[in-house]
């Protein structure tokens, strides 16, 4: 619950800074929760018909370049999150990868001990991708 709040509100104070995209079109892309992979298509093509081609394109790129870098700064930034912020938030900021390509590394900075809350936290987080996405991007 805390990743998608989290997530939902950052993504609603990017919007703010961004004024290209509404702020629907940045909850759609923060609804990727690291989901790079399907998020950046629903968007793509969720969006097609009411921004047109090119920019549905640009906006599923972005969720995608955006999702990438979620994950990445997960797994790289793990070690610190533990350290600044407790265990759980290496979990919280890998959002929807904290079942499969983030586990080894939540495992190890967070303890073997998390494992299971990892995996239940990602496969939670996974299953609401689609039905955010589709949601932000029907408004």
């Amino acid at each position: 619950l805390a990743t998608i709040i989290g997530t939902l509100t950052a993504s609603a104070l990017v919007s703010l800074l961004i004024t290209k995209w509404s702020v629907f079109d940045c909850l759609a892309v923060g609804s990727g929760f690291a989901y790079y992979s399907l998020s950046s298509i629903l968007i793509t093509e969720l969006k097609e018909a009411s921004l047109g081609v090119q920019m549905a394109t640009e906006l599923g790129t972005i969720a995608l370049i955006a999702n990438i870098i979620r994950e990445s700064m997960a797994v790289l930034g793990a070690p610190l999150f533990v350290k600044y912020f407790g265990r759980l938030a290496p979990i919280c900021a890998g959002g929807a990868t904290t079942m499969d390509t983030t586990l080894p590394i939540i495992t190890r900075y967070s303890g073997k001990d998390l494992v299971f809350v990892s995996i239940f936290h990602g496969i939670l987080v996974d299953f609401t991708v689609p039905f955010f996405v589709s949601f932000f991007c029907s408004m």
